[in-house]
């Protein structure tokens, strides 16, 4: 069985390759996006493997359908990339990776609160140029604080019980209370309480119609004066203009972004010798109170073997009775 891999990058070919091994699996791999342009690549392909930033619209699945595409594996959790109706139509099976490791995105999302808080990446930046002056560097103790999880899946519990590590008040929002979250003193309570009363404010929820820029004017008005926002779950749950309006304001006194609401132009590439396209984006980095990374919260080991681990057991469970090991279907 052939099975085409879109966006892929060194690590996509050593992770899924080692998971492939003793399987009948042929891959081939291809550096470029999938779009309906692209799609054509698969031709021969009865499978393909896509991530993040592909196209996956009515547009590029009536190609895939043309050339014989019977299944898409996506190598992520998220598939709101995916037309979903235009695959149920075309016969097209999709399958996802649900979890991975919520410890990686979790400890990242520690990590840019960390850096944010303490000023990390401007200290590294002084250090190096002989400035070891602490004006501008002051940061708060994590402990005592009110923290703000909106979203405790997989991802959020984990960070829920980091946090209460650090000795934050945990409060969360939901609609799904977990029994984990509870167990650690975590508080459940509306959104408005949540915005309101913390300190630090983390995004950990899926990119739905509901929650699609969760995060507005209204939303920011309603927050603690110099909050700290991290969003580590999907791009489009921030409306980005909004942000940098807090921002300039003074309303959110610091921000810690892993993805981008229009981050498929720019993430996973280097544009080092070129310029950034974006504007918005750009305006984002004139910030010093920004820290932003370019959708790692993955990246590492760990995960990207699991990641692989399932995609390959998707795709090989797809191949021996014709329906994947997760699939996503339409919502009735």
């Amino acid at each position: 069985m052939r099975i085409d891999v879109f966006s892929a990058k060194p690590h996509d070919l050593v992770f899924l390759q080692e998971a492939a091994q003793g399987t009948t699996l042929d891959l081939q791999f291809h550096e470029a996006r999938l779009t309906p342009d692209t799609a054509r690549l698969a031709q021969g392909a009865q499978a393909i493997c896509a991530f993040v930033n592909d196209t996956l619209g009515r547009e590029t699945l009536d190609v895939l359908d043309g050339l014989g595409v019977r299944l898409i594996a996506l190598r992520s959790a998220g598939f709101n990339h995916v037309d979903l109706r235009a695959a149920q139509e075309a016969g097209i099976a999709v399958a996802r990776v649900p979890a991975y490791s919520p410890h990686a995105v979790a400890e990242h999302t520690v990590a840019l609160i960390l850096a944010l808080n303490r000023k990390t990446h401007r200290a590294f930046n002084r250090v190096r140029e002989g400035n070891f002056a602490l004006d501008g560097l002051m940061g708060f103790d994590m402990h005592g604080k009110v923290a703000g999880i909106v979203g405790t899946g997989l991802i959020g519990t984990v960070l829920a019980r980091i946090l209460t590590g650090f000795g934050c008040e945990v409060l969360a929002s939901d609609p799904s209370p977990s029994a984990e979250c509870e167990a650690l003193g975590v508080r459940y309570v509306e959104m408005d309480e949540l915005l309101g009363r913390a300190d630090i404010i983390t995004l950990q929820c899926p990119l739905t119609p509901g929650t699609h820029h969760l995060i507005d004017d209204v939303a920011i008005a309603r927050m603690k004066p110099g909050v700290m926002l991290v969003n580590t779950s999907r791009g489009a749950v921030v409306d980005t203009i909004a942000v940098i309006r807090g921002l300039k304001s003074g309303q959110i006194g610091s921000l810690g972004l892993d993805v981008y609401e229009e981050e498929a132009d720019l993430f996973f590439e280097d544009l080092s010798h070129s310029y950034i396209p974006d504007d918005v984006f750009a305006r984002l980095l004139t910030f010093p109170n920004v820290l932003i990374t370019g959708h790692q919260g993955f990246f590492t080991r760990e995960a990207l073997r699991a990641i692989a681990q399932t995609t390959i057991a998707n795709i090989t469970q797809f191949q021996r009775t014709g329906a994947a090991l997760h699939p996503v279907q339409l919502p009735e």
